[in-house]
Order: structure tokens, then C-alpha cells, then sequence
């Protein structure tokens, strides 16, 4: 019985053997040389001679680029995570409702932009908002909503605006399925005897809907902080760090440095700037991750 068991363990490693193996070239190898590359005055191409120890850190710290673009980031965050959490909500809510009719095609429709490429996305964007004759431009002129073109993505507020609706466009529809399981996952029969107790629509949804939603809003609001944190395809094809780095986020700053945008590549300071924002996202997950446990043990303590 024991040799069946080990043979069984055997074939499942064997099984996962070459996941193992690309996880490790592709993933776990990338990360521990960027530790490694931070460390020298690298560009990328040839041996690794020039050793700066922190000098790269130290660079990255005192760039008020970096800062400038750590600051977009996190204006993009939580612009993002703040308006498109609670519409999630509402949206689910509105297709949870039993007498709403075709919830499938609106289901459908929100959940379109989630699986099309970032990139593209951005693309279409660009020509939709990205000159004087643009459609969106043309659309407000015929409606009378203003008198004359907008360059939308040549001034600086209007361009993260953009930036800011298109992420929240692209991220709504996953928001709301999430927001829509957890609202399908709540007993029913709370709701039953609830409304035997004569409590309306809105009564249900702030005494009742609201808390249960407590800790899967924790996990929630985690992944959106997340998935605001790396932009870099939206960003890099909508407005590119535009106009005059207003829209600039550490990927595009990374990204700079990496690939010689500002002259030779310098892939040693590049996996410093890397590290260094790594980190505050990992202190963020962190603190995030522990709102949801916080959350989770309250809702256990409550019995739900």
C-alpha cells in the first residue's frame, strides 16, 4: 500500500515537473538577478564588472522623476480603486435583482473590455480621445456640451483623467463579477425572513446586505489595489508618460531605463527603481492582506 502511494507521489512530481521548471527560469530567476543586478552599473549586455553597491539606490531616491512617477501611481490607485469598487457594487446589485430582465447581455457587455488586451485598449483610446478631430471631441461639439475641441490627452489633468477612466473601464467588469459571486454566495434565508419581518429593498441592503459583504470587500478592494499598481500597457499606449510626464508611472519610468529610451540602457539602475517600488507594493499587499483577515475574523466572530 505504501509503494502504491509513493509511486502515486511520484507520477504527480513528475507531472509537475516541467511547471516547476518554467516557473523557476521564467520567475523565481528573473528576481533574485534583479537583486543581483541592482547592485552593479549595468546596461544590459556583457559581464557584470562594475559593482555600485547602493550607489543605484541611491539614485532611485533622490530622482524626482521617480517621485513624480510614484506619485501618478498612486493618484491612479486610488482614483481607481475609490470609484470603481463601490460602482462594481451597485452594478452587481442592480444584475443580482430578480426582476431585471436580459442580466446575461448586461453581464456580458460590463465583462468586454476585461478581456480585451490592455494595449489595444489603450490604442483605441488614444483615437477616440487623442486629437482635435477625435470622435469623443466630435460627440461633445454635436451634443452642445462644449463650443470648441478639448486636446484631452495634451493638457495634464485631462490626460490622467483619461488615463484614470479608461483603467476603471477596463477593470469594471471584473469588479462587478466579484462584487455579483459574493452577493449570489449570501444566504437566502436571512433575506426570507428579513422580508417576513416587513424589511424593504433598503432596509436588506444596509443592515443586512452591507455587513455580510464586509470581508469579501477586504479581497475586493485588495485586488483592485493591485491590479492599479501595474499599468504599463494601458499607460504606454494611451498617453506614454504625456504630456511632459504627467501621466508618467514607475513602469514607464522602469521601462525608460531599461530599454535606453533616455540614452544607454541601464538595466542595474532599473532593477533598483524595480526593487525599491516592489517594495512599497509588498508593504501595501501586506497591509491590505491584513485588513482582510481583520475583516474575515470579525465576520467569524459574528457568526457569519
Amino acid at each position: 500500500m505504501k509503494a502504491n502511494k509513493r509511486k502515486l507521489y511520484l507520477w504527480a512530481y513528475l507531472f509537475l515537473l516541467p511547471q516547476l521548471i518554467l516557473f523557476f527560469i521564467f520567475t523565481v530567476y528573473p528576481i533574485i538577478m534583479s537583486y543581483v543586478y541592482s547592485l552593479y552599473e549595468w546596461s544590459g549586455i556583457g559581464p557584470l564588472d562594475d559593482f555600485v553597491g547602493w550607489d543605484n539606490y541611491r539614485t532611485v531616491i533622490a530622482d524626482e522623476a521617480f517621485w513624480n512617477a510614484y506619485k501618478n501611481n498612486l493618484v491612479y490607485l486610488v482614483s481607481q480603486t475609490i470609484i470603481v469598487v463601490p460602482l462594481g457594487l451597485f452594478a452587481a446589485i442592480a444584475l443580482n435583482a430578480v426582476w431585471l430582465k436580459g442580466t446575461i447581455v448586461f453581464r456580458t457587455a460590463y465583462f468586454l473590455p476585461v478581456v480585451a488586451t490592455a494595449s489595444v485598449v489603450g490604442l483605441m483610446m488614444r483615437l477616440i480621445f487623442g486629437n482635435q478631430n477625435a470622435p469623443f471631441n466630435n460627440l461633445l461639439l454635436g451634443l452642445g456640451i462644449i463650443d470648441r475641441s478639448v486636446s484631452w490627452l495634451g493638457g495634464a489633468a485631462t490626460a490622467m483623467v483619461v488615463l484614470i477612466g479608461t483603467g476603471i473601464w477596463k477593470i469594471f467588469g471584473m469588479i462587478m463579477i466579484y462584487w455579483l459571486a459574493s452577493l449570489q454566495s449570501l444566504p437566502a434565508d436571512m433575506y426570507e425572513a428579513a422580508k417576513l419581518d416587513g424589511s424593504g429593498f433598503w432596509t436588506s441592503l444596509r443592515y443586512l446586505t452591507l455587513p455580510l459583504l464586509k470581508p469579501a470587500s477586504a479581497v475586493i478592494i485588495l485586488l483592485a489595489v493591485i491590479n492599479g499598481m501595474h499599468v504599463f500597457d494601458l499607460a504606454k499606449t494611451l498617453t506614454d508618460s504625456g504630456p511632459y510626464f504627467a501621466t508618467d508611472l514607475v513602469d514607464l519610468y522602469i521601462y525608460r531605463f531599461s530599454y535606453g529610451n533616455n540614452g544607454i540602457p541601464q538595466m542595474g539602475f532599473a532593477s533598483a527603481a524595480g526593487i525599491v517600488f516592489g517594495l512599497t507594493v509588498f508593504i501595501i499587499t501586506l497591509l491590505l492582506a491584513g485588513l482582510v483577515r481583520l475583516a474575515e475574523t470579525h465576520a467569524s466572530s459574528k457568526g457569519v
